[in-house]
């Protein structure tokens, strides 16, 4: 068996960083970008009134001046002349401050009479103009990797960029193994169960990235593999869950390699999630997942979203850990590193008691895998944990 280390640099060392294309920016919404966008124009490209008010010249600004309003500026559209001694321009939020004036007084501190206008409040020393290019300048660039938020879009609009260049998102194959197993919605016979860890993998690689595709059960013989293998032709990851152990009817390993799959590992010293295989298929690469569901999902967590994100562009590291104090004793740790399904609240750690690599509804339950090092010694509640956040 290798460390969990040791495999996840070695998946690492199977994929590469996926093209970059152009998309709309409409549709780039939780894509990575893939290289610097630059700003195409400034923002705002002029000086504007931050608020509703009156543009005059500073040097005149004082409680009881009177000023002739000479005409209008309004967003989209500017007063096309000079602001002189004595004079004002109403000027809304937005619009550019006409030339000769450097301050904005906001209406609450003006009277009008007609064209006529008094300053009677106390006018403060902000000028209340946004200078031009105060959000950003021509040039600026937004650098990349990032996944684009929807504040990145909003800042791109307005930088001028109607297409984004991206990481290609990966083609994940998904293939589910198993006689055993039936789809969510049929009925299934007195031998059987409802395929489950499909789904949860689909929506967590997903969530990092991916195109996921889930392709049809395949059954515990070589036709059934041989043609699920087929149908996952153009993937850039393929994806198996079960049939990785060594039992008689675990064949996904021996049908792959029949195909000319070059295994690069198998089994890796953590709990869940021992039987883990990793190897490359053609111009792609595989990983095969254990079938106990939480094991498959714990996999994925630490193996498939930090692959899809080396695949993105987005570094190749392990799955980031934080700390948190127990909230009870924690035994010693086994031979194996141990992924331990918990709640973290506030900074503090509770560790579900029963760990059983088949209970989907304690890992419903849990927000974060604590992390036992090999064989760490027992500790007591107060005591500082590696914890992963899930999904």
């Amino acid at each position: 068996m290798i460390t969990v280390n040791e495999a996840l640099s070695q998946l690492f060392s199977l994929v590469g960083e996926m093209p970059v294309e152009k998309v709309p920016l409409a549709q780039a919404a939780g894509r990575v970008l893939a290289r610097d966008v630059a700003a195409t124009r400034s923002q705002p490209p002029f000086a504007a009134s931050a608020m509703d008010g009156y543009a005059v010249r500073a040097e005149e600004v004082a409680k009881g001046a009177k000023f002739t309003v000479i005409g209008e500026s309004a967003a989209g559209h500017g007063f096309g002349g000079d602001v002189r001694a004595g004079e004002a321009v109403r000027i809304f939020t937005g619009a550019p401050v006409p030339e000769g004036a450097d301050f904005v007084v906001i209406q609450e501190d003006v009277s009008r009479i007609s064209t006529q206008i008094t300053i009677t409040g106390d006018t403060g020393a902000n000028s209340n103009i946004r200078p031009a290019g105060v959000d950003f300048a021509e040039g600026e660039v937004m650098t990349a990797p990032r996944i684009l938020t929807a504040a990145d879009l909003a800042l791109l609009a307005s930088m001028n960029i109607p297409r984004v260049p991206v990481r290609a998102q990966p083609d994940v194959a998904l293939i589910s193994t198993g006689d055993e197993l039936v789809m969510p919605g049929e009925a299934p016979g007195p031998d059987q169960i409802i395929a489950s860890n499909t789904f949860g993998l689909k929506a967590m690689l997903d969530a990092a990235g991916a195109h996921t595709r889930i392709l049809p059960i395949a059954g515990d013989n070589a036709p059934a593999m041989e043609m699920a293998f087929d149908l996952a032709r153009g993937a850039d990851l393929v994806v198996t869950i079960g049939g990785a152990s060594v039992g008689d009817h675990d064949i996904v390993a021996q049908v792959a390699q029949a195909l000319g799959m070059e295994q690069s590992f198998y089994k890796v010293a953590m709990r869940p999630g021992k039987p883990l295989m990793g190897g490359r298929f053609g111009d792609k690469a595989m990983i095969g997942l254990p079938g106990n569901p939480v094991s498959a999902m714990v996999c994925g967590q630490i193996f498939l979203v930090p692959v899809l994100r080396a695949m993105l562009g987005l570094g190749r590291a392990p799955c980031p850990r934080l700390t948190a104090r127990l909230a009870a004793d924690l035994p010693a740790g086994g031979p194996r590193e141990h992924y331990m399904r918990a709640r973290v609240d506030a900074g503090v750690a509770h560790v579900f008691s029963n760990q059983d690599s088949s209970l989907l509804s304690v890992l419903s339950q849990a927000n974060a895998l604590v992390v036992s090092p090999q064989d760490s010694p027992a500790r007591a509640a107060g005591a500082d944990v590696a914890y992963i956040p899930l999904f």
